[in-house]
């Protein structure tokens, strides 16, 4: 008897392992949040941005989840076919994930959700995961780099080494196959079986990595141009530094410097960005960016988590529809 009731609670705690990792992640940012700043003084500062910025903001940035959602979707097409909702949900934790630990600790939690929930093996979520976390940084760079053009007085050289760099994935990814072919002819025959793997995580041909290219620079364009729009709200000046803080603000929650929940790190890197594109850095320009960079990232998070409370209730509906 004792060991059916002990058979019956395995049993449920792997049916809903997902949601409660969801829970589990809401309530550790819930906690996080109150230590360090206070819901109540969220609630305030947000007052008075107003509430339909506040909104509009936060929904344009849920939507860059379903963006993200649909590359990876494009990426296992057979394994993730009619799962959209449970891949919506896999994309969200991994966000909490990422977020909530430091120095991209939290990547490692694709490959292992990929392959609980749909089978993928942990060498092809692996490469996957590489490929994409590549073009995000190309993605944010190349962005980044159009002020820096735009600043320069040989503006035709600027913008031929910015073509040049722009186009720099199409070129690797072409090289693909002689890059794979040379690591076999390297390897020992015992990791052909991890190569075949890696090359599985890849794109299978120019259009699918044309998607997944697109995909990348549609999901950073939206949210770089939301987090430029929030910290424009929030008085910094000039527009280009709102683009600089921006592109600040995530090239840190790219790269593997961050804190746990990017505190510190990201509103320091967009009080850098933010400078290093135009701010003024005087005392008083400092303190404001300070509180812009803090509110912003505050943005971030609250879009974290409303992106994965919306992913559990997808999930939930479509249950109690079946």
């Amino acid at each position: 008897m004792n060991s059916d009731w002990q058979f019956s609670r395995r049993s449920w705690l792997a049916r809903n392992r997902m949601a409660l990792i969801s829970l589990a992640a809401i309530a550790a940012y819930a906690i996080f949040v109150e230590w360090v700043w206070g819901w109540s003084a969220l609630m305030r500062q947000w007052v008075e941005f107003g509430l339909t910025s506040v909104l509009s903001a936060l929904a344009l940035l849920i939507a860059t989840y379903y963006i993200r959602c649909y590359r990876i979707h494009d990426y296992f097409p057979e394994q993730t076919a009619g799962r959209f909702l449970p891949l919506f949900r896999v994309t969200q934790v991994h966000n909490l994930l990422n977020i909530m630990l430091p120095f991209r600790a939290g990547e490692t939690s694709f490959p292992l959700l990929m392959r609980t929930e749909f089978g993928v093996p942990l060498v092809r979520g692996t490469s996957a995961l590489l490929v994409m976390r590549l073009l995000d940084l190309h993605a944010l760079l190349t962005v980044a780099a159009i002020g820096l053009v735009l600043g320069r007085s040989d503006a035709v050289i600027g913008w031929v080494l910015w073509l040049l760099a722009f186009f720099l994935p199409l070129v690797l990814f072409l090289l693909k196959g002689s890059a794979l072919a040379f690591a076999r002819r390297l390897a020992p025959a015992r990791f052909e079986v991890f190569l075949d793997e890696a090359e599985a995580g890849l794109p299978g041909d120019i259009p699918a990595f044309l998607r997944a290219w697109a995909m990348t620079m549609l999901n950073w364009a939206v949210k770089v141009v939301v987090l430029a729009w929030v910290l424009a709200i929030m008085g910094v000046a000039p527009l280009a530094a709102c683009f600089g803080g921006a592109l600040g603000g995530e090239l840190s929650s790219v790269l593997p410097v961050h804190a746990p929940a990017g505190a510190g790190t990201y509103p320091a890197a967009i009080v850098a960005g933010a400078i290093s594109f135009g701010a003024a850095a005087d005392h008083s320009t400092l303190e404001m960016l300070g509180r812009a960079g803090v509110n912003a990232h505050l943005l971030v998070i609250a879009s974290a988590i409303a992106g994965t409370l919306l992913s559990v209730l997808h999930v939930s509906l479509e249950r109690f529809r079946v």
